[in-house]
């Protein structure tokens, strides 16, 4: 069976400019001829590196986990395999598309969530997911059925469906995100840090929904999250980052065999995170 995702030797850097701001006057010079590329002004700059020569595969319905400390890459390695970002080198396929080559083949295949997610403030869940579903070609009848159905079983009371969004919590807010991603059915949902600013409640309902996508749908799963417990819970295997490198990568019995038992107590996932990465893993600016 062919890999649902491929991640092979990718590697992303951003520069940071140290000479101020980009200079559109010397551009439009250069664009007349006026002066040559190669004698524009010396601008030094430093590169960050997000994503240092990463490689691993996801299997089709397989519940993938990638844990790392803040400004690890595990962001930015979900943009990529999204299509919102491009690697400087390697390559990323998604169902045998390359990301680069096939965007639109891609995107078609896939569906994000992350802690951004955006919406018409004044609308009501119910409208703004009716409207994504326009978006993705879907007709509306169904479409009305699905999303009462996925909002209530992510415990949103029905008054609520009809409300402004406004008036919602975040955390409610965040439940209309993961809702709005699982209507149009994808393939690939990339779920960046979902549960970020939920209850516990909360977070048990996304939690049952996720699994019931991956038993129903078959749907394969890329998870980001600062949640050790949930990590554990959900992930076939998981990546563990730091630096823009996997340091780590199995199931999570297997990496808790990484570190010693200590007093007798047997090593949490978190004790592993803690030993690779020598920092600990919090919740703010992943």
């Amino acid at each position: 069976m062919s890999s649902a995702i491929i991640v092979h030797d990718v590697y992303k850097a951003f520069g940071k400019s140290d000479a101020g701001r980009f200079s559109w006057a010397f551009w439009r010079k250069a664009s007349r001829g006026a002066e040559s590329a190669d004698q524009a002004p010396a601008n030094k700059k430093s590169k960050v590196v997000a994503v240092d020569h990463v490689s691993f595969e996801v299997q089709p319905g397989e519940i993938f986990g990638v844990l790392g400390p803040n400004g690890s890459g595990k962001s930015t390695l979900i943009r990529l395999i999204s299509t919102l970002l491009l690697p400087d080198g390697g390559y990323i396929q998604v169902f045998g598309h390359d990301v680069v080559e096939e965007p639109m083949a891609v995107q078609r295949l896939i569906n994000r969530v992350s802690v951004e997610a955006s919406f018409f403030k004044k609308l009501s869940p119910m409208e703004n997911l009716l409207y994504g579903a326009r978006l993705y070609g879907l007709g509306g009848r169904e479409s009305r059925e699905r999303i009462v159905q996925i909002l209530t079983r992510l415990g949103l009371e029905k008054r609520s469906i009809y409300s402004p969004m406004q008036e919602m919590s975040r955390g409610m807010q965040q439940k209309v995100a993961i809702a709005r991603a699982l209507l149009s059915r994808p393939r690939l949902l990339l779920l960046d840090e979902p549960t970020t600013g939920l209850d516990p409640r909360s977070k048990r309902e996304v939690q049952a929904v996720v699994r019931e996508l991956r038993e129903e749908d078959n749907a394969t799963i890329l998870l980001t999250t600062h949640d050790m417990v949930e990590a554990e819970e959900l992930c076939d295997r998981i990546a563990i980052m730091d630096r823009g490198k996997v340091v780590a990568l199995d199931a999570p019995s297997r990496l808790r065999g990484l570190v010693p038992p200590q007093n007798g107590r047997q090593p949490t996932l978190e004790d592993v995170f803690l030993e690779l990465t020598g920092r600990e893993l919090t919740t703010e600016g992943a």
